[in-house]
């Protein structure tokens, strides 16, 4: 048996040299070597065994219901019944718009090349009217302009803040305004003097009551 195996060589020039080996970075290497275990601290370990709430569980008991109801199904309680296959006619809609369709495939079937006249095409690039290449014009010697502008034609200008005051008329009303305000809001009510309301009920005289008669 050890005669039929497949004979396998090895060479020592497969074997990669101590050179060519991934290297461990210094510090990395004084850190893993020099390491003190008793640094570590013991931990527990506490298992958790989460419980299924009161929604999964009832889920879980229809789809176990469901499934062992599929399972232990009786296919002797079915009963017999036989499949009537109906037609349904088309109405007089339908009948009309096949027949449109069929009548219209068959022409363009039996379409008649040799009936069509030669025609010529004809290419046409209509230019622009005059106002168009005006406002053309106008467009682009505003960019142009905009574009090439020359700021070193432009003048310095000093801008000057000015505070119009309102005329004479309106500083007086404003003063007559203000005045008659504060004499409203200091209004003294102890000066007040105390006066009496009669009440007067003048009678008609002779001629009214002659008047009202006659009426």
């Amino acid at each position: 048996m050890l005669q039929d195996l497949p004979k396998m060589a090895c060479s020592v020039s497969d074997t990669p040299a101590l050179k060519d080996l991934p290297k461990v970075a210094t510090d990395l290497k004084s850190q893993l070597e020099g390491f003190n275990t008793s640094c570590l601290r013991d931990v527990d370990t506490n298992e958790k065994i989460v419980l299924p709430s009161a929604e999964d569980v009832a889920k879980e008991k229809q789809h176990t219901a469901l499934l062992q109801g599929v399972e232990k199904f009786q296919t002797t309680s079915l009963r017999r019944t036989d499949t009537v296959e109906k037609i349904i006619l088309p109405n007089a809609l339908d009948v009309a718009t096949e027949k449109t369709q069929k009548s219209l495939f068959e022409g363009i079937e039996k379409f008649d090349a040799s009936r069509l006249k030669h025609t010529e095409v004809q290419e046409k690039n209509p230019l622009p009217d005059k106002d168009v290449v005006a406002a053309e014009k106008a467009h682009q010697n505003l960019l142009d302009g905009v574009e090439h502008f020359d700021k070193s034609q432009m003048k310095h200008a000093t801008t000057e803040e000015k505070n119009i005051l309102p005329p004479i008329e309106a500083i007086e009303a404003e003063k007559e305004k203000n005045k008659f305000l504060n004499g409203i809001e200091n209004f003294d009510p102890t000066k007040l003097k105390h006066t009496e309301t009669c009440e007067k009920n003048p009678l008609p005289t002779k001629d009214i009551i002659e008047q009202e008669k006659t009426a």
